[in-house]
């Protein structure tokens, strides 16, 4: 039984550090996605088979890698043999070669990169981009993926076929392309990571199934993307970002799962390690001089964090960097922000003329515009109108703690029981 569980406990470690970089390693020469995924499913299937008899080996990665490439290539010959008839004296040569040249563990190529960006190509449909990448790069199931997305596992599963067939059939490169370009194509591939957080944190206390530990695996991913390409400033801003975001999971829900909104955390119950690192991505950002949104708001974030460390909040600082992401950046979330921001700061006029000057359209079902508008009509005494924002507020929240919360602030502004 122990040799079992050292063999399962080697797979899961594999699982977890190498999956993503074998199955770059293996889709970048067979520019197919679901072939190397395939292979590489049946040698993690033939190592749970032979290592609890034949012991561990040396670098388990290596011996994954040698055994899906041997898939890959029996696959090719059954295809190839039944095309055209390759004399199999041939292809065994080709799968000794292979053999002979499979790299070590250690020296298996990072290839993460290529895979990322195949699967955020302009030819891949944008909705299945962060589905792909999640599983293609981290091992996600399409039922978990779909659960994550609120979309039928079904349907994921067709979204996840038809892209993957998409890069194989277009010849989607998987290559890096050079520094003038590169900008523009990680574009969508952080913003497929910050999607996929956003998902997790919705869930801010764990207790959606379908996006438990989402968030975690997003942080993976940026802090992939961060060490794959440390001279881009806005891969080191996300995973500032999102480490920033992270430190305080501990304190956005009570025992019982209750709601707690930033101002009323309590700092001392923030990770002051995962503080430090955001620090650190930040700074490293900063020192490359390419200012991008999400080190803006990564920065804004850092802001927020200083209360730990000082006890309180420089909010004119806040409403600054947040100034600074409207006029570069003027995304919904940004101005909404800016205008709680402004409140915060002790102006809540300019907070309400701030939201009052955004589309009517573009608000009617974005929850925390009615939230901070409520607490900001609260604020300058207008109680009516304070309490129907309320109402839509918690009409167009889906989380059961945000709902509780702001019923309450509702309720206590009627003067009724909270």
């Amino acid at each position: 039984m122990t040799e079992v569980a050292d063999a399962h406990r080697a797979a899961e470690a594999a699982a977890r550090d190498s999956y993503g970089r074998l199955v770059a390693f293996l889709a970048s020469r067979s520019r197919d996605v679901a072939a190397a995924e395939d292979a590489l499913g049946e040698a993690f299937r033939a190592a749970l088979e032979t290592w609890p008899a034949d012991g561990v080996p040396r670098s388990p990665e290596a011996w994954l890698l040698t055994t899906a490439r041997r898939q890959l290539l029996d696959a090719g010959r059954h295809d190839r043999v039944r095309a055209a008839a390759v004399p199999t004296h041939r292809l065994a040569a080709e799968r000794r070669q292979a053999d002979a040249d499979g790299p070590d563990g250690d020296a298996i190529p990072d290839e993460r990169l290529k895979l990322m960006l195949a699967c955020a190509h302009p030819a891949i449909d944008p909705a299945a981009r962060t589905p792909l990448m999640l599983q293609a790069v981290l091992g996600l199931d399409a039922a978990r993926i779909a659960s994550a997305f609120l979309v039928a596992p079904a349907a994921m599963g067709q979204r996840l076929v038809r892209a993957k067939a998409k890069i194989r059939e277009a010849g989607v490169p998987f290559e890096v392309p050079g520094p003038d370009e590169l900008p523009a194509r990680l574009g969508p591939v952080l913003d497929a990571v910050y999607a996929a957080y956003g998902t997790g944190w919705d869930d801010a206390a764990g207790a959606d199934p379908r996006r438990r530990g989402l968030a975690g695996e997003a942080v993976w991913l940026a802090r992939i993307l961060a060490r794959l390409v440390p001279e881009e400033a806005e891969a080191r801003g996300l995973l500032a970002l999102l480490l920033h975001c992270e430190a305080r999971q501990p304190a956005r829900r009570t025992a019982d799962g209750g709601y707690v909104p930033l101002a009323e955390q309590d700092p001392a119950l923030w990770s002051r390690p995962l503080i430090a690192e955001a620090e650190r991505e930040l700074f490293a950002a900063a020192a490359l001089r390419s200012v991008g949104h999400f080190q803006l708001e990564a920065a804004i974030q850092s802001a927020h964090a200083g209360r730990a460390f000082t006890g309180r909040t420089e909010w004119s600082g806040v409403v600054l960097l947040y100034g600074e992401l409207v006029r570069r950046w003027p995304t919904l979330g940004a101005r909404v922000g800016h205008a709680a921001a402004l409140a915060s700061a002790g102006d809540p006029a300019a907070g309400r003329v701030a939201l009052d000057a955004i589309d009517a359209s573009h608000v009617r079902d974005y929850q925390p515009y009615w939230a901070v508008r409520a607490h900001l009509l609260a604020r300058l005494g207008d109680p009516a109108g304070a309490a129907a924002a309320y109402a839509r507020a918690v009409g167009l929240s889906e989380d059961p703690g945000v709902r509780a919360f702001l019923a309450r602030e509702r309720n206590r502004l009627a003067g009724g029981a909270v």
